[in-house]
């Protein structure tokens, strides 16, 4: 039974987070828009396509790959809901 309610209590949790994460994104999609919009417009060697290619494989490897033995770190709320986060590669 307490499993039950640990499992119930985490669920609410991530399905929580994902909620607000939706608004997050909802609200924060149209204020960077214009500063994406300037950032592919400046893009002329294409390195943020580049970029964001190699981050997706990257991701697709690391959730593939079994028997990993580090620890993976989670970033925080606030890191997650930065709305520069994607862009912390330009400077």
């Amino acid at each position: 039974m307490q499993t039950l309610a640990a499992e119930l209590a985490t669920t609410f949790a991530d399905d929580a987070l994902a909620l607000i994460r939706g608004f997050g994104r909802a609200v924060i999609y149209p204020v960077t828009a214009p500063i994406n919009r300037i950032a592919r417009a400046c893009d002329v060697a294409g390195l943020l396509t580049e970029r964001r290619a190699a981050l997706r494989r990257w991701r697709t490897s690391r959730d593939h790959s079994e028997g990993s033995t580090t620890s993976r770190r989670r970033p925080t709320l606030l890191a997650r809901l930065s709305p520069f986060r994607r862009l912390s590669h330009l400077t």
